[in-house]
Parts: structure tokens; C-alpha cells; sequence
């Protein structure tokens, strides 16, 4: 699939916003965030501007993005319009959160609670966004039981690394929190090797004889349906050399997750006014790693109409 900038955007920085509200719920549940009030009014603003900056980017995409508000009529069908509706509810708990977070007296609101159901919210989006592709059946690379733990699961990870980051700026302690990032990156890899693994040791269930409806039969394609390439060609039908991928898979590993890991875990190590010189370069690096990360699970997906063209699996 063509991989487009504008959706490559939105999954990154909306699913790191999203996981940044689900850390700092998870942190509000057992009693541990900082009463500081220019610690939480930025932490609220990157994670809402991270989703907001998304979620308004992921409209650049359609052909007609003025009428994006019609895809949340769809949602009892579509995981695209559940994906907005998700999206327009989180932020009710979500600011609501932020309010009895940063201003207690002017919003006495139960902080626990409020926390955990922006959290709920926040990777229930998440959630909704990845099972958008899971759903897509006419692409293999989507279409398994690995899409749906990536995305939430990267999530958190660069939502955890983003808080840490921000904590060592503002030199809030928040406990466990270097730890947590360093597990969640490790989770994240081995959940893109058990992906990577998948995706290059298996194929689709379609190929040229199921495409013309003779299963067993020997089908090879004599010329395509057109002489020249075509919009199904620009974005169904985007090719990526081996040789190109294994570059960018390694800038992901490396970027994403190797280097970001042993940054965040070198944190303990410094006294606090130096922590922000490794944990704000590993959010950064980490950030860049997730871009090539998007970019090749868009750019590594077939679709079956590419066996129409030539293919011999999808």
C-alpha cells in the first residue's frame, strides 16, 4: 500500500498521545502524579495536541475532507467510524481529567476514577484504529493477530517514554517510570519481530487461480487489465525493494527501540537536573523510529487486486 504521510502521521502521533493519557490515568489510579501545575498543564496539552494534530491530519487523506463528520454515522458498521466516535468521546473524559488534575480547587473532581476512564477511552481509540486494519481481510499483512497488540502496545510505549521525558524537564518524580518505559520498549520489539517474523514467513490465502476462480488450477497473468499505472496501482499496488526494507526495518529497531531503551535506563543513573539530556534525545529518537516503523507496515502491504497485475501472492 501507498504510504501515505498524512496517516503515517496520524497513527504516530495520535497513538502517542493517546498512550501518554493512558500512563498518566494509570499513574492518577494509584495515587502517585505530581501536584504541579505547569508539569500537568503541559503533559495534558502535548497529549491532546498530539491527538488533535492527528486526528485533524488523518482527514488530509480523503478526497473530500470536508465531509469527514459523515464517517461517524457509520458506526455500527465500520471500525473507521467507531474510530471517530471513540475519538470525539475521549475527549470528555480526558479534559475532565486534565481539570481535576491542574486545577483541584476550581474542579473537585475524583481524580482515580476520571484517570482510569480517560485512560479506557484513550487505547479504546487506539484500539478502534488498529482494528481498521485488522478488519481488511484482502490484505495478509493486516489481516492477523498481530496488528491489533502492535498498535496498543506501541502506544504505551511511546506514550511512557514522552511522560519520562517530560518528568525529567519538569524534574517530577514519577516511581517506576524509567523501568516501565524499558520493559514497554522491549515489549514493542518483540511484538514487530513476532510481526516482521509473520509477514515474511507467510502468504495470503489468495493467489492468480482462487483471483479468477479456478483454485488448484495454473494461472499466470499474460498482460494487465491497462496499458499504463493507475490510482489501484499508486496506492494498492506500492512495491518496495527487499534491499529497501531491511534498510528501514533496522533504522526502526535501532531508533525505535534499541537506542531509545538504553537511553531511558541510563536515566536512573543521572542526578535529576541531567536526566532531561538523555530522556528529551531518546523521545526524539524514538519518535523517528516510529515514523519508519508506519512507514513500512503501510508499504509492505499487498492487496489481492495486485494478482490481476502480475503478482504471484498477496
Amino acid at each position: 500500500m501507498h504510504p501515505a504521510l498524512s496517516v503515517i502521521f496520524f497513527t504516530t502521533a495520535s497513538g502517542a498521545g493517546y498512550g501518554l493519557l493512558a500512563v498518566l490515568g494509570l499513574y492518577a489510579l494509584i495515587g502517585r502524579l505530581p501536584q504541579d501545575l505547569g508539569f500537568g498543564l503541559s503533559a495534558m496539552l502535548v497529549a491532546l495536541g498530539l491527538v488533535t494534530a492527528g486526528l485533524l491530519s488523518s482527514t488530509f487523506h480523503l478526497g473530500h475532507p470536508e465531509r469527514a463528520w459523515r464517517a461517524v454515522s457509520q458506526w455500527k458498521t465500520s471500525w473507521l467510524s467507531r474510530e471517530g466516535v471513540m475519538a470525539l468521546a475521549s475527549y470528555v473524559p480526558a479534559l475532565a481529567f486534565g481539570l481535576a488534575w491542574c486545577f483541584p480547587a476550581l474542579a473537585p473532581l475524583p481524580l482515580a476514577p476520571l484517570g482510569a476512564l480517560a485512560a479506557a477511552f484513550a487505547m479504546g481509540t487506539v484500539y478502534t484504529t488498529a482494528m481498521i486494519y485488522r478488519s481488511l481481510k484482502p490484505i495478509h499483512q493486516w489481516h492477523n493477530r498481530h496488528v491489533v497488540p502492535g498498535y496498543l502496545i506501541l502506544a504505551l510505549m511511546s506514550g511512557a517514554v514522552l511522560l519520562l521525558a517530560l518528568a525529567a524537564v519538569f524534574r517530577q518524580p514519577l516511581p517506576f517510570l524509567a523501568p516501565l518505559c524499558g520493559v514497554l520498549l522491549a515489549a514493542g520489539l518483540t511484538a514487530k519481530w513476532l510481526y516482521w517474523s509473520f509477514v515474511a514467513a507467510s502468504v495470503g490465502p489468495a493467489g492468480p487461480a482462487s483471483a479468477v476462480g479456478l483454485p488448484g488450477a495454473t494461472v499466470r497473468s499474460i498482460e494487465w487489465p491497462h496499458t499504463e499505472r493507475n490510482y489501484v496501482l499508486k496506492e494498492m499496488g506500492f512495491q518496495l525493494a527487499r534491499k529497501h526494507a531491511k534498510r528501514v526495518r533496522a533504522v526502526a529497531v535501532w531508533a525505535g527501540f534499541v537506542l531509545p531503551a538504553v537511553m531511558v535506563e541510563t536515566v536512573i543513573l543521572l542526578p535529576e537536573g541531567l536526566a532531561a539530556l538523555l530522556a528529551v534525545p531518546a523521545a526524539l529518537l524514538m519518535a523517528a523510529g516510529l515514523v519508519a516503523e508506519r512507514w513500512l507496515f503501510f508499504a509492505e502491504a499487498r492487496h489481492t487486486v495486485t494478482l490481476y497485475y502480475g503478482a504471484a501472492s498477496a
